[in-house]
């Protein structure tokens, strides 16, 4: 189930070894994206796309919504 997370619980995830994941768009992610994320845009997000990802890592998926 996904949950919002503020900036600081993000940087403590992260500090523990947690993957920053960005599915926004190649092109949002080439305008501005978080330090250190990795772009898996949605539409793409698969088994293969995601095979480079630590299995044993959290993973944190970042999704700008305007709501």
């Amino acid at each position: 189930m996904p949950k919002a997370i503020d900036l600081t619980e993000l940087a403590r995830l992260l500090d523990a070894g947690a993957q920053l994941v960005d599915v926004l768009s190649r092109k949002e992610f080439a305008d501005s994206h978080l330090p250190g994320a990795t772009n898996i845009p949605l539409p793409e997000l698969d088994e293969m796309a995601v095979a480079s990802l630590d299995r044993e890592a959290s993973v944190v998926a970042y999704c700008f919504d305007y709501e």
